[in-house]
């Protein structure tokens, strides 16, 4: 296989998972490691994605890019589909209480199913607590939720309230659970994103809970952005579509992280 061939095919895999590895490149190529380096190398010089310890990231996971909701809301579909039905199996119809989610594809995904949730007798109740406008939009369309929307000054990327004015509000509440987005989940940052308003929101929302699950589909695996917002003992579960890989895997497992895989 040309070199070119193979950054074609290295391209394609950076484009599906966000992240690749200099080893399983070799592995899948049949080449040397140092081919493998040489490749990224080039790609990197092209401006395709970025080196890092062990294998490269896309130049879209660089941890000050950030893409709107509306740019990323139709990517790896089915992986937030299944990530969302993981989690609704959280709120089942005789839950009482509230919960609390963040802003995030993913999360309005786990919003759009809470459309049809429905309590089992007249005793259950649910509470929806959101930073989030579109979905607090969402689950107001449920009669039987009481949606509390936390405000703020306004992101527009996201569509969510940020500021000293939202993290106030947060420091009033304690819901049940906290449904957290990130952009990325890293053995030694933790829970990461780009912006430092977002992060404080999120690390917020972290604390402030009972119980932190954070909704991410495989491509957030492996990855650092900017702002870390929490370590990865914070939070107690992780819902993803894909297995971490080894690294992460032992690092979840120390931190007493339940990880689920939709």
């Amino acid at each position: 296989m040309y070199a070119e061939e193979r950054q074609q095919q290295i391209e394609g895999q950076l484009a599906e998972a966000g992240r690749v590895a200099v080893i399983e490149l070799a592995r899948t190529f049949d080449v040397s490691s140092e081919t493998v380096r040489r490749d990224l190398d080039q790609l990197e010089a092209r401006g395709v994605l970025r080196r890092v310890h062990g294998g490269a990231v896309s130049a879209a996971r660089i941890s000050r890019i950030e893409e709107s909701v509306a740019q990323r809301i139709d990517r790896n579909s089915d992986a937030k589909e299944r990530i969302a039905r993981a989690a609704m199996a959280l709120i089942p119809s005789n839950f009482v209480g509230a919960i609390s989610i963040d802003s995030g594809t993913t999360t309005s995904r786990l919003a759009q199913h809470l459309v049809n949730w429905t309590p089992e007798t007249s005793t259950g109740s649910l509470t929806v607590i959101t930073h989030s406008i579109s979905i607090a939009s969402i689950v107001s369309e449920n009669p039987h939720i009481a949606v509390q929307i936390i405000g703020g000054r306004l992101r527009g990327l996201t569509g969510a309230a940020v500021g000293a004015t939202t993290l106030d509000q947060l420091s009033g509440i304690r819901p049940d659970i906290s449904f957290l987005g990130a952009n990325g989940v890293h053995a030694d940052f933790g829970f990461s994103t780009p912006d430092p308003d977002e992060a404080a929101v999120k690390s917020a929302l972290t604390r402030g809970s009972r119980r932190a699950i954070a909704l991410v589909d495989g491509s957030k695996l492996g990855i650092e952005t900017l702002m870390s917002f929490a370590s990865l003992s914070d939070v107690d579960t992780i819902i993803t579509d894909h297995s971490p890989d080894a690294d992460l895997t032992l690092a979840l497992e120390r931190a007493d992280v339940e990880t689920v895989i939709a």
